[in-house]
């Protein structure tokens, strides 16, 4: 039995790769273009990085910042997906919709209060030092 390909499949794999970083692309720029929390994130990375420099943060210290920016910001797309596809099912108020609309947001929420933990411990001490 021959395997069907999906349309993804098509090209060499320099052509398959190429098409998948457009894709990747394509939603991260929705995603900054479209949903306001995204932006508000893109801003705290801004902000962070700058007090990571004027603060002289570790190297250790700037790695688990960036995974903490990089796991919210991943989080927070993959609920807006969430979002989506529950959209595209249905418009109508459900309860599982709202579930699973409520849950993803949960979990974004979740991963940011813990980054702002892990901010808070990194950056609090040094602020203080400079008083």
């Amino acid at each position: 039995m021959k395997k069907e390909k999906r349309r993804k499949d098509e090209g060499n794999i320099i052509v398959r790769y190429g098409k998948s970083f457009r894709h990747a692309v394509d939603g991260l720029v929705y995603a900054i273009e479209n949903e306001q929390n995204i932006l508000i994130m893109m801003i705290a990375t801004i902000v962070v990085f700058l007090a990571s420099f004027f603060l002289k943060v570790t190297k250790i210290e700037l790695a688990f910042l960036v995974i903490c920016i990089g796991t919210v910001i991943s989080c927070e797309m993959i609920n807006s997906a969430i979002e989506a596809c529950v959209d595209l099912e249905t418009t109508k108020e459900n309860k599982l919709a709202k579930i699973a609309k409520d849950c993803a947001s949960s979990a974004s929420l979740v991963l940011s209060v813990m980054s702002l933990f892990v901010a808070g411990i990194i950056f609090i001490p040094k602020i203080l030092a400079l008083f």
